[in-house]
């Protein structure tokens, strides 16, 4: 990124710490406990922000996520860019904006262009783990990621994409032996990462471990039936913006969610356990978050892609060594998926790369920064999948502020809510006259988002003409090529 661009960042935008400084530099970023910081980064698929007991859902048991949010800074208005498997992946792990990586629809490769998560790990001196879903490589589902493919990940216990929870296969390093997770897979990825900390614990080098889970991401229910029949669908309170004719069908598919987040939920536990048990916690960071929400039926839609909270919103809980100083807080300033990387990154003392665009929110973490509110970039750049235009999917780009949600289509302004006053988005305010000062100044901050991103907003088609992506005539995802082993190449305006 050159720098006009990263000051631009840091003072029209108001980034919230100097990693975009140190990135440019290679300098440290601020620390969470010096260099040599331990990471644990722990993250499910499909999993809204609001279904958790410390956001206030009671009908659903997380006691371990709970205790867990108030020894954490709570992000209370996380941001998924693009809330879709693949590009939230593929910003996660590079630290960029999706027209950049250019990632921008699923099952496509992530190229090496950018340094990523495990490389600047890598370069630090750290053992670097993955385990479970996997999702970038782009050359079929079940298929072998070779090592030169994993950007930089070590130990590797993964498969490209499964959702068949009790019967989920994986590889390791011999391409000839695919393995099956025995039980419900989550479990026993979980136990495979507590035996990962254990061995790290011996070994004394500092470490990055990342477990990515499947669940809650449907088919809903396929969790554990034991947990399933504790669950009385009929008795479930749906979120107020769930149409009515939808309620019996919304409440079975919530007690099957709910199923899985039990499960994860003490999934959770079992690895702050692993983590205080084998003495690491005086010198790990621990993150808990979610790649993407669920529509789970609210405003009469299933899974992701769409602009609503329900889509886009994500717990992110980061728990920091208490030698850092870092208290236990709620913060309100939205952090966006591309700043994960240079945040994380900078709490455990690793320099920031330099192809990272996201902003680095350590020291807000640290409580040396107060938050600003410029707003988070959300986007379908090309909608695709169950959201493709003959379901209603469109182009859509749009900031998320503390308050406001702003959106806008390739026709013009197309959603503004007050989250404050109307926190289920039932009311759109676009075309509200009293709130016409409030849709200019969202519209001058997505124009400056956009800016910084190099954003044309482009239709779908001329974006994929662009890049030389062949997909079918919906842009939906088969399971076959040509759609696979397509390497993703920059999309935006340099």
């Amino acid at each position: 990124m050159d720098r006009t661009r990263r000051e631009f960042l840091a003072a029209g935008l108001g980034a919230a710490g100097a990693g975009l400084a140190s990135a440019a530099t290679g300098a440290r970023g601020a620390s969470g406990g010096g260099a040599g910081t331990n990471l644990v980064y722990v993250f499910s698929d499909q999993w809204r922000w609001c279904d958790h007991g410390y956001e206030g859902n009671r009908e659903v048991a997380t006691p371990r996520i709970d205790g867990l949010a108030r020894e954490s800074v709570n992000f209370r208005n996380a941001v998924s860019c693009m809330p879709v498997c693949s590009p939230h992946r593929a910003s996660l792990m590079t630290g960029q904006y999706p027209l950049t990586h250019g990632l921008f629809i699923n099952d496509l490769s992530l190229s090496e262009r950018a340094v990523s998560f495990a490389r600047a790990f890598g370069k630090a001196g750290y053992e670097t783990g993955y385990i479970g879903k996997w999702h970038l490589d782009g050359r079929g589902r079940t298929l072998f990621t070779p090592p030169e493919r994993r950007q930089g990940f070590g130990f590797w216990r993964a498969m490209e994409c499964t959702h068949a929870y009790n019967k989920s296969e994986y590889f390791g390093d011999d391409p000839s032996r695919k393995k099956l997770w025995p039980g419900y897979d989550a479990c026993a990825q979980t136990d495979e990462a507590v035996g990962y900390l254990k061995a790290r614990a011996e070994d004394k080098r500092p470490f990055a471990l990342f477990l990515s889970w499947g669940p809650p991401h449907d088919p809903y229910r396929t969790g554990p039936p034991e947990i399933l029949a504790r669950y009385d669908a009929r008795a479930l309170t749906l979120r107020p913006n769930v149409p009515a004719a939808l309620r019996a069908e919304a409440q079975k598919t919530y007690a099957g969610y709910y199923t899985h987040i039990e499960v994860l939920d003490q999934c959770v536990g079992r690895l702050l356990d692993a983590v205080r048990d084998t003495g690491l916690g005086a010198n790990t960071v621990f993150v808990y978050t979610s790649d993407h929400g669920d529509m789970l039926h609210s405003q009469g839609f299933l899974k992701k892609q769409k602009p609503w909270d329900e889509s886009i919103r994500v717990p992110f809980l980061v728990r920091c060594p208490d030698a850092t100083g870092a208290k236990p807080r709620p913060i309100e300033a939205p952090i966006n998926t591309p700043d994960i990387m240079p945040t994380v990154l900078s709490l455990c003392g690793v320099p920031v790369p330099s192809t990272a665009e996201g902003e680095d929110f350590s020291r807000l973490i640290l409580g040396q920064k107060e938050p600003s509110d410029a707003g988070a970039l959300i986007m379908c750049p090309s909608p695709f999948g169950e959201w493709t235009r003959a379901n209603g999917g469109r182009e859509y780009r749009g900031v998320r502020t503390t308050r406001y949600t702003y959106v806008r289509d390739l026709d013009g302004p197309w959603l503004l809510y007050d989250n404050a006053e109307d926190p289920f988005q039932l009311r759109n305010l676009v075309a509200d006259p009293a709130c016409a000062a409030i849709r200019s100044d969202l519209e001058e901050r997505l124009r400056a988002r956009l800016a910084q991103t190099g954003d044309e907003f482009l239709p779908g088609p001329e974006l994929i003409r662009r890049c030389g992506y062949r997909v079918d005539a919906n842009e939906t995802v088969p399971s076959t090529p040509p759609y696979f082993n397509q390497v993703t190449v920059p999309c935006r305006k340099s």
